[in-house]
């Protein structure tokens, strides 16, 4: 399904009703360019399941935790050179543990994702400066 944000808080609005869908070891996987506005989804998705810290993106520290009723682990695979290096850091450890994954950059990890992985592509639209185009696939908000 394709939604049109028109601002930030229009993506964080679709990160909580993606939460609002999502159960534990659920994966979203990330598509999009550098200020696409994946962090903004993502503090929306953290809000969404009852995470109360900071978002921030994990770009220096390859995963953020954030605790809450379900905790929600994010990812940034932008350093990384492929999905090896996604298993050195405990990737299945990740997905075993009760909580969400949100990854960042996911196409360098394509192989490394289980299936059921929702994939959620954020595309600005360059005809409107704070637009942008956000399509979700594997869950229906």
């Amino acid at each position: 399904m394709q939604y049109l944000s028109h601002s930030a808080a229009d993506t964080e609005e679709l990160g909580r009703r993606l939460a609002a869908v999502l159960r534990s070891g659920d994966v979203v996987a990330y598509r999009g360019g550098l200020g696409a506005g994946k962090t903004a989804f993502t503090r929306g998705l953290a809000a969404g399941l009852g995470c109360t810290a900071r978002v921030s993106s994990p770009t220096f520290t390859v995963v953020n935790e954030y605790d809450g009723p379900l905790p929600l682990f994010h990812f940034d695979m932008y350093r990384l050179s492929g999905a090896e290096e996604l298993f050195d850091i405990g990737w299945e450890d990740y997905l075993s543990r009760p909580g969400v994954c949100a990854v960042e950059w996911s196409e360098r990890v394509e192989d490394a994702l289980p299936p059921g992985t929702v994939v959620v592509t954020i595309e600005h639209r360059p005809e409107e400066e704070d637009w942008r185009t956000v399509t979700v696939e594997g869950r229906d908000l």
